[in-house]
């Protein structure tokens, strides 16, 4: 006597992940294990992982210069954002991610180590995003965009993932000339690759840098002018004005913040302002937050916009319907998704488009990514079939497997359509797909129509009166 079990059931396809970007930036150190990961991607889970292999922020570098009565200027010198960029990132919804550090900082943002960054993200086989957050901080406008056409390149070349673009000067309003920074940003991008981007403006004001992360010690040029014009609101301040160029140490440095913090109103001022510059971000990050939020809340079908921005006071420009109608439908298609301010709600993401706005097929962000996730899920199960023979058997059971992996999309409201047969179909076979020669050269061709859910961008009223009808 024997017992045989039979599998009762078929395969069934995984869908695939959606929700994880890789960032690409410099770091206080790169380490785990093994030693350096310089250019190696590493996939973290919290804020707590990345500073245990990448480390802290870097203390920011200001210079001081007086101004005319009592008045002040401040300048940042040194320009590190990626260690913001990802605590934006995880206050927005992020998960888990992937980090490739491509120098510390005592090394200069250049254009050849984020690219070899982005070459390197290639071995991040499951990112579905590649963000670049200090792209916006290259010295050159043109090295950025070629920074930005690589990542598009990038996509392109992979098919299994979708950049996420900051606008070069992003903080600025509008001029509406030649030198308008979103017309040089259409103008510079390229035309290759565009179903495969996003775009975002303007830059936000957060609340990513708090106070107790800002004392005098990041004025590190203007110190001595710093001290005088302290001098000049407070003689009191003086002596202990005098340690602030002196080396004294760490616990005697905060005594003196502490004391300016509670007797001088133009110390507070400046160290608002040096926290209000730390604190304007390019969004890709925050965006990168809000896709993997919308994708295991709602489905990466759902659009990413009309969502609310978290720790965000509101966008540095203030966009209008008209100012809107520009960057959403442009002529040459290259939409620009507009962050905008809307009282009661906060600073809400307002459009969700690609870079393709002309194209009826990848118009739609949201279009993009759940195709790409039907193709990643379906190339997936393809690979257990290579090799397999090329006949009705295996024919059937890869068109049973993906109709159901399809219909299960369908009933969670991924596709369009009042059934099954008007949202999708599979056809793969002899005849329908392949011919004699096709199946002696050993092809099999799969051919998958689906009908991917659209948002609705435009919402139109139309009221009409009517005359008084008979009681």
């Amino acid at each position: 006597m024997y017992i045989e079990e039979k599998n009762a059931f078929p395969n069934s396809i995984v869908e695939a992940a959606t929700a994880i970007p890789v960032f690409v930036g410099y770091t206080e150190f790169a380490l785990d294990n093994s030693g350096s990961i310089i250019n190696t991607p590493l996939r973290i889970n919290s804020m707590a992982d990345f500073v245990k292999h990448f480390g802290l922020a870097p203390k920011a570098s200001f210079k001081f210069k007086p101004g005319d009565n009592s008045g002040f200027s401040l300048f940042r010198i040194d320009n590190y954002n990626f260690y913001n960029a990802i605590r934006f990132f995880f206050s927005n919804g992020g998960g888990p991610c992937y980090i490739i550090s491509v120098g510390n900082y005592s090394e200069d943002i250049t254009k050849q180590r984020l690219s070899a960054g982005i070459s390197a993200a290639s071995k991040a086989d499951e990112a579905t995003m590649i963000i670049v957050p200090e792209a916006v901080n290259l010295k050159s406008a043109a090295d950025c965009y070629a920074i930005q056409q690589q990542m598009l390149k990038h996509c392109n070349e992979l098919q299994n993932r979708i950049a996420i673009l900051d606008i070069y000067d992003g903080y600025k309003k509008r001029s509406n000339d030649e030198n308008d920074i979103v017309t040089v940003f259409r103008e510079r991008i390229g035309s290759n690759s565009l179903s495969y981007g996003a775009s975002y403006y303007p830059w936000v004001n957060t609340t990513i840098v708090s106070n107790s992360e800002v004392d005098f010690s990041n004025i590190t040029e203007g110190l001595e002018d710093f001290r005088k014009i302290l001098i000049a609101e407070n003689s009191k301040l003086k002596t202990e004005t005098d340690k602030i160029v002196k080396d004294v140490s760490h616990d005697e440095l905060l005594a003196v913040d502490k004391l300016f913090k509670s007797q001088s109103k133009l110390y507070n001022d400046i160290m608002a302002e040096i926290r209000r510059q730390l604190n304007i971000l390019p969004p890709s990050a925050a965006m990168g937050g809000v896709y993997t939020m919308m994708d295991n809340t709602r489905g990466v079908w759902k659009a990413p916009a009309n969502v609310t921005l978290s720790n965000v006071t509101n966008s540095v420009v203030t966009i209008s319907d008209s100012d809107q109608e520009d960057l959403n439908v442009p002529l040459n298609g290259m939409a620009v998704n507009a962050l905008r301010n809307f009282p009661g709600e906060g600073t809400l993401v307002w459009g969700a488009r690609t870079l393709d706005g002309n194209s009826q097929d990848w118009r739609y962000v949201n279009v993009r990514r759940t195709v790409i996730m039907i193709e990643e899920s379906i190339k997936n199960i393809a690979k257990v079939f290579v090799f397999e023979q090329n006949d009705q058997n295996t024919w059937s059971a890869l068109k049973s497997m993906i109709n159901n992996f399809l219909l299960s999309l369908w009933k969670r409201g991924s596709l369009v359509g009042s059934s099954p047969d008007d949202s999708f179909s599979v056809r793969v076979g002899l005849i329908e797909t392949m011919t004699n020669e096709d199946i002696l050269n050993g092809i099999l061709r799969i051919s998958v129509l689906v009908a991917p859910v659209r948002p609705a961008e435009f919402v139109q009223i139309s009221i009409l009166q009517q005359l008084q009808k008979a009681n």
